[in-house]
C-alpha cells in the first residue's frame, strides 16, 4: 500500500453503495449523484475514500466526473472493454486469432440483423463506406478508416446497442493489426477480393438478404484470419 492511499475494502464499499444508489433511484445518464461531502457523511467514510471510489467508477465509465460540479451518471461506451481486450492481447492472455474467431461469430449475427433492420439511410451509408474503400486502393490508412466505419455502421444498423459496444471495443486491436493484414495480401487479386467482399456484403444488406450477408461476413473473417496467420500473427 502507498502511504495515504485509501484501503481497497472501504473504496469497494463506496463503489457498491454508489452503484446501488444509481439503481434504486432509477438514475439515467446525465443525472447527478450526491456530493462527495454527502456521500462521506452518509457512508461514514473519509472524503479521500469517496474520491477514490468515484475515480474508479469514472474509469469504468459508470459515472462522469465534472470539475467543479457533482458527478453524473455516464452514458456507456466501449472504452473499458476495449482496454481490457488490448491488455489481454498485449500480455499474451489472448491472441489475435481468438479475437477474430469471436468477431466472426458475433459479426455474422450482427450483419444478418442489419440486413433485416437497417433503414434506407443506413444501407446507403454502409454502401458508401464500401465504395470508398474501393476508391482508396492507393491509400491504405484511408481504407482502414472506412473499414472501421463500415463495421461500426453495420453494428448500429443491427438495432442492438450491445453489439455496437462490442464492435467498438474491437477497434483498438483492429488498428494494431489492420496494416499487417493488408501488407500480407501481397497480390493485387487478394486485396481486390477483400474490397469486393465488403461491397458485396453492403449490397446484401441493402437487398435485405441476411443469409448472404452472414455468409460474406464469415468469408471476410476467414480470409482476414488467413492473412494474419500468413503474416505470423497467431
Amino acid at each position: 500500500m502507498i502511504p495515504g492511499t485509501p484501503k481497497p475494502g472501504r473504496v469497494n464499499d463506496v463503489i457498491g453503495a454508489v452503484t446501488r444508489h444509481i439503481r434504486h433511484k432509477d438514475l439515467m445518464p446525465g443525472d447527478r449523484l450526491p456530493s462527495e461531502a454527502a456521500l462521506s457523511k452518509e457512508l461514514s467514510v473519509s472524503r479521500p475514500v469517496v474520491r477514490e471510489a468515484l475515480r474508479s467508477l469514472a474509469a469504468m465509465r459508470i459515472i462522469e466526473l465534472n470539475t467543479g460540479r457533482r458527478a453524473t451518471v455516464a452514458q456507456i461506451d466501449h472504452g473499458p472493454l476495449s482496454l481490457l481486450l488490448e491488455h489481454g492481447l498485449n500480455t499474451e492472455q489472448i491472441n489475435v486469432q481468438q479475437i477474430y474467431d469471436v468477431r466472426r461469430t458475433i459479426e455474422g449475427r450482427i450483419v444478418a440483423l442489419a440486413a433485416l433492420r437497417r433503414t434506407d439511410e443506413e444501407a446507403e451509408a454502409i454502401l458508401g463506406h464500401a465504395r470508398a474503400m474501393r476508391g482508396a486502393e492507393a491509400d491504405p490508412p484511408r481504407i482502414m478508416e472506412h473499414d472501421l466505419a463500415f463495421h461500426a455502421a453495420i453494428a448500429r444498423a443491427s438495432r442492438n446497442p450491445v453489439f455496437a459496444l462490442i464492435v467498438g471495443a474491437f477497434e483498438g486491436i483492429t488498428r494494431q493489426t489492420w496494416a499487417i493484414g493488408w501488407r500480407s495480401r501481397v497480390s493485387e487479386d487478394a486485396r481486390q477480393t477483400m474490397l469486393d467482399t465488403h461491397l458485396a456484403m453492403a449490397e446484401a444488406i441493402e437487398a435485405g438478404d441476411p443469409v448472404e450477408a452472414a455468409r460474406l461476413m464469415a468469408l471476410h473473417f476467414d480470409e482476414s484470419t488467413r492473412a494474419l496467420l500468413d503474416a505470423g500473427l497467431a
